[in-house]
């Protein structure tokens, strides 16, 4: 005698060996023993032998049409054996049945499992849903087949290309199109971004990175809803100064202006003026939510996503020849020994007399110019509006504060290595790049004095006010550092905490409100002290705990930090760019970090570019190297080298190695490259495609 049985949801047949109350022990086709439980048993039979019977009632159970077996079904509770009896004869036999059992369980569209071999018929309405369900599912089954062939074939359907970078990095692993790149993938071996690639659905290795860049931070686009510029409502006085602002040519968010009164008296006083949106903007305002939403000024090489719109930025910007309204910071200073004697601040309007440029300036305005006590004249020197004695004061105020925050850091700070300037060369700026533009990389000298004087007056306003703050009790937008220690990083906070990496007592950014929201937050608090003084924490508009001002430093730690890391990732594409222009095959680089595999870290001297090279076996950090250049990938923002000598120069590698190179620690973490993460997986088992209701 034989049963058929049901184990784990699979049907399995064998010869009765014996029969006990509770079980039957059965020998499988197999040889192997299994004891079956009285209530998993569904038949007992003589023939045909368990294997043939398996085989001929699974393609008897084929031949059965559903919509007939579901009509001759009982409205009440059946067995497989009345079904089989009603579709086939009154004397269906045991293969027949097992048939039945087969392609009943197979349509739980059809009949619910009520037992062990018992089944209802599901309701007309609910075969109707599940069929159509399943319709639904074969059509997108031949929709995803029909985009992988398509995009095996080179081509790249409109709606995968319209997804793209939510399939590559924020996909719904069931949707159609994210399996279709899969599938494609998969069947021609073929890596998800070359496939891409190959059919088109990625424009450029440029327009890749800047639609990641817009996917993940201006999903809603760039442009901003129509806004007008609020007026200041307040009556400010005219100071009675005369301002400077220093910026690069590109610079159009004017946010600071210097000046200086008394040279000569042995009392000097130094203005910091700040452009003052806080003045006009509110907080909970419709600016102030554009503002709160973006964060901050996003820059790239020739083109910048800006934080407000340009026309509210143009209404507060410091523009030359005009009085405009800024937060004054005056600091009285003793002209011999420089010490502070007492600092001010304002709210007034104040007359811009020019705004200087680095860029113009930078080749004219020297240090040994400056310290000259009586220059002389220069050929083709441009005209500066701003008197010699006075730009030489401020730099040489701008080196004593350096050397006064070097003292507390314990070590100076070194400006060994250059900043780039990049210059994208086409007709306008208005809109984003393609990428296919000539590049013009330009070197400045890191600590040049236009850049330390207005860098040292940032610090000291950003330091000066957030000590006020905190003396008021009026809470700010902090930067702090522990200690200069390695692995301890700059942290940002309601409490004015001492940042050992500059030297200050406390550090709130308060300088670039147009460009940093951080900073117009700072403002308005700033502002409240300027007119309450004490009873300034009354009257701010973030008070002490403030669950907003927290939420605003989480979300702006995490933008900023994004659009910095955009920033380096398309000086790194334009700087590959360059290398591909100017045919660079070799660079001079030195040895910065050795890293896995026997590769080494290495920064060009005369390009903005760190990259790994092999063959520097047994050299020492600070080697200098001549490094040939290998395949660039601009999708990957990569290119590797090798190394094909080391040049031997007298003190360079001891200087390299005393550069402070700890400081540098998270750039060296970035400007190691590497694939591209996806949110996909290839090798990912498919989702399950069961039509059940």
């Amino acid at each position: 005698m034989y049963l058929l049985f049901e184990e784990a949801g699979k049907f399995m047949a064998g010869r009765v060996l014996s029969e006990g109350e509770a079980s039957v022990q059965v020998e499988l086709d197999s040889g192997k023993r299994v004891k079956v439980k009285g209530a998993n048993v569904l038949l007992k039979f003589d023939k045909p032998a368990p294997a043939q019977l398996l085989a001929e009632a699974g393609a008897i159970s084929q031949s059965i049409e559903l919509d007939l077996a579901w009509e001759f079904a009982p409205d009440t509770e059946f067995g497989f054996a009345d079904v089989a009896r009603e579709y086939f004869s009154a004397d269906a036999s045991t293969t027949q049945q097992v048939g039945a059992l087969i392609r009943l369980y197979e349509a739980p569209h059809y009949f619910r499992r009520a037992g062990k071999g018992r089944f209802k018929k599901a309701s007309a309405e609910t075969v109707q849903l599940a069929l159509a369900g399943i319709e639904k599912k074969k059509q997108i089954l031949a929709q995803i087949e029909s985009w992988s062939q398509a995009l095996m074939a080179g081509e790249c359907p409109a709606p995968i290309k319209d997804q793209l970078y939510k399939i590559l990095f924020r996909p719904d692993k069931n949707a159609p199109e994210y399996k279709a790149v899969v599938e494609a993938s998969r069947s021609s071996q073929t890596a998800p971004l070359t496939l891409l690639q190959n059919a088109g659905a990625i424009a450029s290795a440029y327009d890749f990175h800047w639609q990641r860049f817009l996917f993940d931070n201006f999903p809603k686009g760039t442009g901003f809803p129509k806004l007008d510029a609020p007026r200041i409502a307040d009556e400010l006085p005219l100071a009675a100064v005369q301002a400077y602002s220093i910026d690069d040519s590109q610079t159009t968010e004017i946010d600071d202006a210097l000046s200086l009164q008394g040279l000569g008296t042995g009392t000097v006083v130094v203005g910091i003026h700040i452009a003052a949106p806080g003045l006009a903007i509110e907080p909970n305002s419709a600016i102030d939510q554009v503002g709160r939403t973006r964060l901050s000024t996003v820059y790239m090489p020739g083109y910048k996503i800006t934080m407000l719109p340009d026309d509210v930025v143009q209404k507060y910007t410091l523009a030359e020849g005009q009085a405009c309204p800024a937060v004054s910071l005056y600091l009285t200073f003793d002209e011999a020994t420089l010490s502070i004697q007492h600092s001010e601040t304002k709210l007034e309007r104040v007359p811009i007399a020019a705004n200087l440029r680095h860029d113009q300036l930078d080749t004219w305005v020297t240090s040994a110019w400056l310290e000259d006590s009586a220059p002389a004249p220069r050929g083709g020197e441009p005209s500066l509006p701003i008197s010699h004695q006075s730009l030489a004061f401020f730099w040489r105020l701008a080196q004593h504060l350096k050397a006064g925050r070097e003292v507390v850091r314990g070590k100076p700070e070194n400006f060994n290595r250059p900043d780039y300037n990049f210059r994208l060369l086409r007709d306008s700026s208005d809109a984003a790049p393609t990428g296919n533009e000539s590049v013009q990389i330009s070197v400045r000298q890191r600590g040049a004095p236009l850049d330390l004087i207005v860098a040292e007056a940032m610090i000291l306003a950003n330091s000066t006010w957030g000590q006020w703050l905190a003396s008021l009790g009026v809470p700010a937008i902090y930067r702090s550092q522990a200690s200069m220690a390695p692995g301890v990083k700059v942290r940002m906070g309601t409490k004015a905490l001492p940042h050992a990496g500059i030297g200050v007592p406390a550090y709130a950014w308060s300088t670039s409100p147009l460009r940093r929201y951080t900073d117009l937050v700072n403002q308005w608090q700033i502002i409240a002290c300027a007119k309450h003084g004490a009873t300034a924490a009354l009257a701010a508009p973030f008070k002490p705990k403030d669950a907003q001002m927290f939420a605003i430093i989480s979300a702006f730690d995490a933008a900023y930090s994004a659009y910095n890391s955009y920033q380096s990732g398309m000086e790194r594409f334009w700087t590959l760019q360059y290398v591909k222009q100017e045919n660079i095959s070799e660079v001079v680089a030195s040895l910065v970090k050795e890293m896995a595999g026997g590769s080494w870290l290495v920064r060009a001297d005369d390009l903005p570019l760190m990259f790994n090279v092999m063959g520097a076996a047994g050299m020492q950090r600070g080697d200098k190297v001549r490094v040939q250049l290998g395949t660039i990938d601009a999708m990957a923002l990569d290119v590797n080298g090798t190394v094909i000598e080391k040049i031997v120069l007298d003190g360079a590698s001891a200087d390299f190695n005393s550069d402070n190179l700890e400081d540098n620690l998270d750039e060296i973490e970035e400007a190691a490259t590497g694939p591209i993460a996806l949110a996909m997986n290839v090798n990912e088992a498919p989702t399950d495609e069961s039509s059940s209701p």
